[in-house]
């Protein structure tokens, strides 16, 4: 997939609203940022296929670290925690944070943005 950068966000294809919400508050405030740049294997099977692996939503990289931005049911949950968990576990100097789409449109509420566009 093509790496999308800073103020694309209206052009790139996202896999939910909320993940277009997420960088259209980051283009707000100008951070670079790039969408789905990379995957991490988190299990392979012996013969070294990749058989368990996730792909962060967005690389901040001025800031080094990945951002992961959900929509899904707190029951659905538990699942990607596991696998942020197994990514951390792994990967130790990758930093990755959780976002909830909550706390996307709470952030928007706050500094009163429209992400409705």
């Amino acid at each position: 997939m093509a790496v999308e950068t800073a103020r694309s966000a209206e052009t790139a294809r996202f896999a939910n609203d909320a993940e277009r919400e997420c960088a259209r508050l980051l283009d707000f405030y100008g951070v670079p940022w790039e969408y789905e740049p990379r995957t991490f294997a988190l299990e392979e099977a012996e013969d070294g296929r990749v058989t368990e692996a996730f792909t962060p939503d967005f690389y901040l990289p001025e800031q080094d670290l990945y951002v992961e931005v959900t929509v899904m049911k707190q029951a659905l949950v538990t699942r990607k925690n596991r696998k942020l968990r197994k990514l951390r576990e792994r990967y130790p100097d990758v930093r990755i944070k959780l976002f909830y789409r909550r706390d996307i449109e709470r952030l928007a509420q706050r500094f009163r943005l429209d992400l409705a566009r």
